[in-house]
């Protein structure tokens, strides 16, 4: 990609360095709001080549996809489609107006006896990168997510790439859960809890200094069944360039992890963007710690949640198949155990539009109580 085409902003002749940063920051820029490097570059120009100023001069209301975004693949919708208000609720697109989505098949579980939510031996768990910031069938796509949550019912939910019209979205249509959110504007984290059987007692954001993504950690401190856990959601920092910005992001994870009470039961879920040999680079996990995909035996089924060989929503052209969606988790050291017991993928199943709900498969995790 060629940086110097930008008027007013041609990095000086040979200086190298400046060049690889912009076609970085244009990278994360195009990751993020899923357009091409061509809108990127322009956005990125316009707001002084500050990635998070440019993110949110691009999710500003009302703003309209630049004439030059013809090459990107958010174009399968109409024009109109393309404008996409993100702030104040009376502002935000209308996302209940079409009947509700019908998943052709129930997804499976190991144990459909654990879908029954008044069993107080059982907690039921769903993470999900619902990528709110592509807005190609963005109306289907939310009714769908909704439809498998309604399917599925978890006390707990974690979302990634949760979107200000998404959001209004959730709350009228979830209207069970008690909703926490790890920002307001742009892009962001969401907690969702099941007000019959989760009760939030604290929550807590915090911040990773050096990231140029807007990301966060969501922390909530919940009760339920009698039960104290500490949820934590993260969407770590995209993209194979941002490597190091990740390790950061999770070492700050790992550390708020072990600083939970020992009595507490802790969950962490999200879209970590890691690669295995990310987390070998750090020496694995604290020996405390668990990846529940590895615990439970690492199923096949489950071993993708970034599959472009099952999931073409983005039609990339070449295939990649990754864990970036992990559960970690820190058992309390005495008292009752919450204890992991099966793993399956959500979202697997195309929709009406012939699209999937998201391009990331979801996580449905069910766990067993102990006394």
């Amino acid at each position: 990609m060629e940086l110097d085409g930008v008027a007013g902003l041609s990095p000086p002749e040979g200086d190298a360095a400046l060049i690889t940063d912009r076609q970085q920051s244009c990278a994360a820029f195009a990751s993020i709001a899923g357009c091409d490097l061509a809108v990127a570059q322009c956005y990125l120009a316009e707001n002084d080549w500050e990635v998070e100023r440019a993110i949110n001069s691009y999710f500003e209301p009302g703003v309209e996809t630049p004439p030059n975004e013809e090459s990107s693949t958010n174009l399968t919708n109409p024009p109109e489609q393309q404008i996409m208000p993100v702030t104040a609720s009376d502002t935000c697109i209308d996302l209940t107006d079409d009947a509700p989505v019908v998943i052709k098949q129930a997804p499976v579980v190991d144990n459909p006896a654990t879908l029954t939510q008044e069993d107080e031996g059982h907690i039921t768990f769903l993470t999900w990168n619902v990528d709110g910031i592509d807005q190609s069938n963005l109306q289907e796509r939310a009714r769908g997510v909704c439809s498998y949550v309604a399917l599925y019912s978890p006390d707990i939910i974690f979302l990634q790439e949760v979107i200000p019209p998404y959001y209004e979205y959730l709350k009228k249509r979830a209207v069970s859960y008690t909703i926490i959110t790890g920002n307001e504007d742009g892009y962001f984290t969401a907690i969702m809890l099941k007000k019959t059987r989760v009760r939030l007692i604290s929550k807590e954001i915090v911040t990773f200094p050096s990231t140029v993504m807007m990301r966060n950690l969501l922390i909530a401190n919940v009760n339920i069944c009698g039960h104290n856990i500490c949820l934590m959601t993260s969407h770590l920092e995209s993209t194979k360039e941002h490597s190091n910005e990740r390790l950061k992001q999770l070492d700050i994870v790992l550390k708020k992890i072990q600083e939970v009470p020992p009595s507490t039961t802790v969950l962490f879920a999200g879209d970590t963007n890691l690669r295995d040999k990310e987390v070998e680079k750090i020496g694995g996990l604290p020996s405390n710690i668990l990846d529940i995909w590895e615990f439970l035996g690492k199923p096949e089924h489950c071993r993708y949640t970034w599959d472009t060989k099952m999931n073409n929503n983005l039609k990339i052209s070449y295939t990649s198949r990754l864990r970036f969606d992990r559960i970690f988790y820190r058992a309390a050291v005495d008292g009752s155990q919450v204890v992991p017991q099966s793993l399956d993928l959500v979202g697997t199943e195309k929709l009406d539009c012939g699209r999937f709900p998201s391009d990331h498969w979801g996580l449905f995790c069910d766990f067993d109580v102990i006394l």
